[in-house]
Parts: C-alpha cells; structure tokens; sequence
C-alpha cells in the first residue's frame, strides 16, 4: 500500500517537474516577447508618472492660479469680469472651465461660472455651466445641485428642479438636505403634486427635527393635505 503511495508521489512530481520542464522551454523560446512585453509594460508606467508630474501637477496648478484671479472679482460681487475676465491678467472662469475642463479646477470654474450667471439672470447659460459641475464634496456637490435646482424653477422647468433638489437631499448633509428638501416640496406643490409635497415635509420632520427648516414644516403639512 505504501509503495503504490509512494508511485503515486513520484509521478506527480514528475508531472510537476515536467510542466516547470515546459514553462522554463516556453519562457526560453519566447524571450524576446516578454522582454519587449516588460519594456512596454515599464514604458507605460513611466509615461503615466511622466505625465502626472510634467503635464498634469503644471496644468492643475495653472488653473488654481487662474480661479485665484477671478476669484478676486467673485468675491467683489463683480460677475461680468469673474465670468469673462478683464482683458489683462484674468481669464475669467468661463474660459478656466473650457480650458482646464479635465482637472478638478476646471470644474470648479464651472461651478463658479454658473454662479456669475444666475447672479446676471442668464438662467440657460447657468443651467449649462451648473450642469458640467460634479464633485464628491459633501457640502459643494449638494449645494451645487440646490443651484441648479433653483435655475430650473426660474426657467420654470419644475420636474429637472425637483431632481435637483432631491439629488442634494441625497448627500444626508444636516445642513443642506432640509434645505433642499423644503424647496422639493415647494416645486410639488406648485406642481400640484401634493402627496409628494407631503412626503418631502414628513421627512424634515423626521428626519432633520433640529433643523431649521423643520420649525415651521407642520403648517405645510397641513396645506399639502
């Protein structure tokens, strides 16, 4: 019983040593494949890194610079220049988003450039910029969306206005989501949905109590009855 254990082994190491026989032959034959397959393995590795630190960091650090700038002319409430610059050193953000459009930056300026218009009353040119915008941030992504929310109630497009506003909703961010919420129902209720009007106000009850937004929120659950 033994020796045929014993067989049994010594054939599956000899299987072994043949398979490792094979691989060693198949690598010998095909050396030159693999050397060149590794080369272009380490060419793209080496491009990525190339890349990131020659191309990438310059250019994301050029549009840091440039949201600085017009950063300048945002925080003075001058739209006009922040959104276009001012024919000397500022670009203005609508040019920082086009240009930049691939960097995180860029789309900041988007963000930025759709603020400038619905501040000028271009309400379809906000809806575009606002609309390029996307972060994980969970305090400028859901208020970007109460933005874009607010464009479409002024453009009168209520159904992509209450998205908007539940998509803020969604971040659960304590500050913002009752806020978003409280203008959903608003949008429900100009639209004469008043079931979901009511579900909307139950839920700042429920779940933001402490919020501001939910001191008054049992009267307009009354009026969406």
């Amino acid at each position: 019983m033994a020796k045929k254990e014993f067989k049994k082994e010594d054939e599956q190491l000899q299987q072994v040593d043949a398979a490792l026989s094979n691989t060693g032959k198949w690598i010998e034959e095909h050396s030159k494949v693999l050397t060149i397959a590794v080369a272009v393995v380490v060419l793209i590795v080496l491009g990525i890194i190339l890349a990131n630190n020659y191309i990438c960091k310059p250019k994301a650090i050029e549009a840091s610079n440039e949201n600085a700038k017009a950063n300048v002319y945002f925080a003075q409430g001058e739209w006009e220049k922040a959104l276009n610059g001012d024919d000397n050193e500022c670009i203005g953000f609508e040019a920082i988003a086009d240009e930049y459009k691939l960097y995180q930056q860029g789309k900041l300026a988007a963000l930025y450039a759709g603020v400038c218009y619905y501040k000028l009353g271009d309400y379809e040119n906000a809806k575009t910029m606002l609309s390029k915008f996307s972060a994980s941030d969970l305090m400028i992504d859901p208020a970007a969306n109460i933005l874009l929310g607010d464009t479409y109630v002024q453009l009168q497009d209520y159904a992509k206005a209450v998205k908007a506003f539940e998509a803020a909703a969604a971040s659960k961010n304590e500050l913002l989501a009752p806020i978003s919420l409280k203008k959903a129902g608003f949008v429900y209720l100009e639209m004469g949905n008043k079931s979901a009007a009511k579900k909307v106000f139950e839920t700042i009850k429920n779940d933001y109590p402490q919020a501001q937004e939910a001191q008054d929120i049992d009267k307009y659950i009354v009026i969406a009855q």
